[in-house]
């Protein structure tokens, strides 16, 4: 009898052993497997002048531009006379796919993303209308002083 319980208890344990295991390598290969999908961190110094013929666009409330800088270019957007805002267009659900670039719509108020659809809200600090996307689009500070618009992180 004490034979068959030792052996009962080995091979419990070693069922215990090997789940223990089990569970350590999926939890350490799944860990492995994670990857941070966040725009990456990109240092922005930017001045735009609203005298330039480049920028007519900004004269007007609800005018918009690209610009060349952030991650994936940046969207100006003049909410009233006095306020600008700027946003990367760089989509924060899928930031590292090649084709993540959100592009102004024809309403001028919203912003998609064509890889995966989301929908941005240009007037309201890039929050988004239309998933899968959960975090709104990254927004610079945007400061204008005279005819000087000056973007930065």
């Amino acid at each position: 009898m004490m034979i068959h319980f030792k052996q009962s208890t080995l091979k419990t344990s070693l069922f215990v052993i090997l789940g223990v295991l089990l569970l350590f390598v999926f939890f350490a290969d799944t860990q492995c497997k994670k990857t941070v999908d966040e725009i990456p961190l990109v240092h922005v110094y930017i001045d735009v002048s609203l005298n330039d013929p480049n920028f007519v666009d900004l004269n007007a409330v609800g005018g918009w531009v690209y610009i060349t800088g952030g991650v994936k270019g940046i969207i100006i957007y003049r909410k009233s006379m006095t306020e600008f805002v700027s946003y990367e267009r760089n989509c924060p659900y899928t930031p590292n796919a090649s084709c993540a670039r959100v592009v102004v719509q024809q309403d001028n108020v919203t912003a998609k993303d064509s890889c995966c659809g989301s929908v941005f809200s240009i007037v309201n600090a890039g929050a988004v209308t239309q998933g899968p996307s959960t975090k709104p689009l990254k927004q610079y500070s945007t400061t204008l002083n005279g005819y000087m618009l000056h973007i930065e992180n």
